[in-house]
């Protein structure tokens, strides 16, 4: 039995075996991705256009594809999830050139995704999901939980990228990290949201 088969998804607590995929922890990384999200869209508002779109060879080389790539995804996986699919031609595709309608499109995506998660139940973590793939053209078929832990950490992946481009051009975005975010650790043990902003 290889790693993935040893947890069940969405297992509820106190049966034995691990969960990969909690409700409450999701919350709580819907929580993380709507904070980073203002926080890094906020220190962008202060700059310029240029600096934005300025090409600084990340992997979307600018922050301002690279926010467009992040939305692009959620809104492919939210499509997915909600077998309404989110029809894109290709990856890099730009959803928003003005940067005030892409911080707008953000925020409304956020509260889809705070919603998505705040209305799962152990046995919709484990439901399969079949859907074709972008990158490799192909039908591909994955639990509900899998696909939020993936659509979770890719955001952090390519925020991380942001911030690596922010701090080139000398900008301050203040502490990444997870358990700084404030209500994390009240909602682990309340099991509902709590927007601190």
């Amino acid at each position: 039995m290889n790693f993935m088969q040893n947890f069940a998804w969405g297992r509820p607590r106190g049966q034995k075996g691990g969960s990969m995929t909690d409700p409450d922890m999701l919350q709580v990384m819907a929580g993380y991705n709507r904070w980073m999200n203002e926080r890094l869209y906020d220190v962008c508002a202060g700059m310029s256009d240029e600096e934005r779109k300025r090409d600084m060879k990340a992997f979307f080389g600018s922050i301002h594809k690279t926010f467009n790539h992040i939305l692009l995804a959620d809104r492919v996986w939210l499509g997915r999830l909600a077998a309404q699919p989110f029809e894109v031609h290709s990856l890099d595709q730009e959803l928003y050139a003005d940067f005030q309608a892409l911080a707008r499109e953000r925020a409304m995506t956020d509260s889809e995704i705070e919603d998505t998660v705040s209305n799962l139940s152990p046995e919709r973590l484990k439901e399969s999901i079949t859907y074709r793939s972008i990158s490799r053209r192909q039908e591909a078929t994955l639990p509900c939980g899998l696909i939020l832990l993936h659509m979770f950490n890719h955001q952090t992946h390519h925020r991380g990228q942001v911030t690596a481009i922010m701090s080139q051009l000398g900008r301050d975005f203040g502490v990444t990290d997870l358990i700084a975010f404030p209500g994390a650790n009240h909602m682990l043990h309340s099991g509902g949201p709590r927007h601190e902003r």
